[in-house]
Formats: C-alpha cells, structure tokens, sequence
C-alpha cells in the first residue's frame, strides 16, 4: 500500500493485490471509496462530498502518477 497524498482529513492510497479496474483508495477518518483513476468515477463505497471533491481535484492532474503506482503494485493485472 501507497499512500500518494494526504490532506485535510482524507489520503488517497493505492494497494497491492487489487482487483478489478485500475483504482484508488480515498480514506477518511469515517469512510472510504473506490475510484477509477481514468474516469474519476466512485466504484464502491462512499465519503463526504467535500472530501471527494478535494480528492478528485488533486487526482486529475496526478493520474500518471496514480497509474503509474497502480502498474507497479498490480503487474499482474490488465491495464
């Protein structure tokens, strides 16, 4: 598991072992969502609104990033 940002109270993180398409982890102290890096769409589960607008403003020029860590911790799954 990577963490790739933190912020107010809420951290995006990618895992290891995952399923699925290419995605990430956006954590509260509360809640949690899955969200495809490519279309930034919520897949699973939920958090506050603001916390997944934050999310989602600083994963949409970190895309590359986010892909790039989800291809070094999944080499085994399609991309």
């Amino acid at each position: 598991m990577t963490t790739l940002h933190r912020a107010r109270n809420w951290k995006i993180q990618v895992f290891g072992r995952e399923h699925g398409v290419p995605h990430f982890h956006v954590r509260t102290p509360d809640a949690a969502a899955v969200v495809a890096i490519d279309t930034l769409t919520v897949l699973s589960g939920s958090v506050d609104a603001k916390a997944l607008e934050e999310a989602r403003s600083w994963a949409a020029p970190h895309r590359a990033e986010l892909m790039a860590e989800w291809r070094r911790l999944n080499p085994e799954k399609p991309q």
